[in-house]
């Protein structure tokens, strides 16, 4: 994690220009904002699902949720805008999140008063991701990965910690 956080501290993030030309197996996409901004981008999907794949192992592996992960895979192999990138990683954390809600509800190992704290908890992810994105619509992608830089490093001198 650690060096994940070092690799993004020390990488700019530049526009590529999106092309498709000798990538047969390149998807390209533009996604306008609802302000009109516009984001265009290409890549390759078979390798973003094996991506994924092995974002899912690895964050289970730490215990980490995948967005650590997640968002710089997505924005450094496979060229997506730093702004979709979060947006796709949060989009796929809700559902794999309520996955996990709801196979721990019909298995019923929830304890005491755990069914309560979801719901709080879920309302309390619902409005930081309001502000969430209403606070990286004002900011640049570069600052968005330095914070996320700044996240894993601590995740990785937390998991250190608890190593030793």
């Amino acid at each position: 994690m650690i060096a994940a956080a070092a690799y993004l501290f020390s990488h700019r993030i530049g526009a590529r220009k999106p092309s498709t030309e000798g990538r047969e197996r390149h998807l390209a996409r533009s996604i306008v904002e609802k302000n009109g901004t516009v984001h265009t981008f290409s890549y390759d999907l078979r390798l973003g699902v094996w991506l994924s794949l092995g974002v899912g192992y690895v964050s289970s592996l730490l215990g980490v949720g995948g967005g650590i992960v997640h968002v710089p895979i997505l924005v450094r192999l496979l060229s997506f805008p730093v702004h979709i990138a979060t947006a796709t990683s949060h989009f796929i954390l809700a559902i794999m999140a309520l996955a996990g809600t709801i196979v721990h509800i019909t298995t019923g190992s929830f304890a005491h008063g755990g069914g309560r704290r979801t719901i709080c908890l879920g309302l309390g992810v619902l409005l930081g991701a309001q502000v969430g994105a209403a606070l990286s619509a004002r900011m640049q992608g570069t600052w968005i990965i330095r914070g996320l830089a700044v996240a894993l490093t601590f995740v990785g001198i937390r998991i250190l910690v608890m190593a030793l």
